[in-house]
């Protein structure tokens, strides 16, 4: 790695919404994930652009879902068709662009542009950049997460195959992971469609962590509501409980000053390709017509509420989340 990309990687630290992978040639993937609702309920589409690199080679892409149709598409770029702004969160993959604020596609069956109002990004500290707090600094993590955007609306339209979808007034939102690999197993879901809450969002997950050649079950969800943003994760010492079923999923959390129970019910879902070891060779299944229900009571408030197109995954090994210890 020569000093221009170790500054650029330092940097992009403290902002994990951008590239963080420069100079990375091995064992290493990045990928953004875009959820777009429309404002009717009748499209959700998911669009991953990315890069992975492996001992089979190195390569971009973008991922497509129709999360109702169920359908998915991998398309394969060489990686020299992916671009990194090195000041802001700014890519490209062809002539496909990515941003916080857009997205401008022109592939063979989507096209079109959606821009983002009001997004919601998660603002972090400098000792603690991102959603993952100090775990942000640690250097052999297996795979990172941030948030991009919690809660926005949509403003334009996309044409899927022959078909205009106008997503004006719908919902979106926006994560990113990177690192070698999914892990060994994982629970992921996010919602931000409730009933008579216009801007509620809520994203919850949990999974395996190798760690120091042992591994613990590390955690963490988020509520957006009212403007203010409350966190549960493993570094802050909160508690978790999770239960698995055949058709739902249950997680709570808690600290000192509020609870939260996030209930998500299966949905027939859409395969997607995973990365393993840089290589995108995994697979999971991903709905986002799953159902919530969730309940948030802090010193102020109590929010019950219902939601709709929900993302769901129930990744791996998933038994193994309940049968080890739940907090480092």
């Amino acid at each position: 790695m020569n000093f221009d990309h170790f500054l650029r990687r330092l940097r992009a630290i403290w902002r994990p919404p951008m590239f963080q992978g420069w100079g990375k040639k091995h064992r290493y993937f990045e990928g953004w994930y875009y959820k777009l609702i429309s404002a009717d309920h009748q499209h959700a589409i998911a669009v991953i652009p990315g890069i992975s690199c492996s001992e089979t080679g190195n390569h971009a892409f973008i991922q497509t879902m129709d999360g109702i149709r169920k359908t998915s598409r991998y398309e394969e770029f060489d990686l020299a068709a992916f671009t990194a702004d090195s000041q802001r969160f700014e890519i490209a993959v062809g002539e496909n662009n990515f941003s916080d604020n857009q997205i401008n596609l022109h592939l063979p069956h989507l096209s079109g542009s959606v821009r983002f109002l009001d997004t919601v990004p998660y603002e972090g500290s400098f000792l603690s950049p991102g959603i993952m707090g100090w775990y942000s600094f640690v250097p052999f993590m297996q795979c990172y997460h941030g948030l991009v955007s919690i809660d926005h609306r949509l403003e334009g339209a996309l044409m899927l195959n022959d078909k205009l979808i106008d997503f004006t007034g719908g919902k979106g939102y926006i994560e990113k992971d990177w690192g070698t690999s999914f892990p060994e197993a994982w629970v992921w879901t996010q919602c931000n469609n409730f009933e008579h809450h216009e801007r509620l969002s809520v994203m919850a997950s949990v999974a395996h962590i190798p760690w120091l050649g042992s591994h613990f079950i590390g955690f963490l969800a988020i509520v957006y509501v009212n403007g203010k943003i409350k966190v549960f994760t493993t570094y802050t010492h909160a508690k978790m409980s999770l239960d698995l079923q055949q058709d739902w999923v249950e997680m709570s959390f808690s600290d000192k000053e509020s609870h939260l129970t996030v209930k998500a019910w299966q949905k027939e879902g859409t395969d997607l390709i995973a990365p393993q070891k840089g290589a995108m060779t995994g697979k999971v299944n991903e709905s986002i017509q799953a159902s919530h229900e969730i309940r948030y009571q802090s010193r102020h408030e109590l929010i019950e509420a219902r939601g709709s197109m929900a993302g769901l995954e129930v990744g791996g090994n998933s038994r193994i989340l309940l049968k080890q210890k739940q907090n480092k």
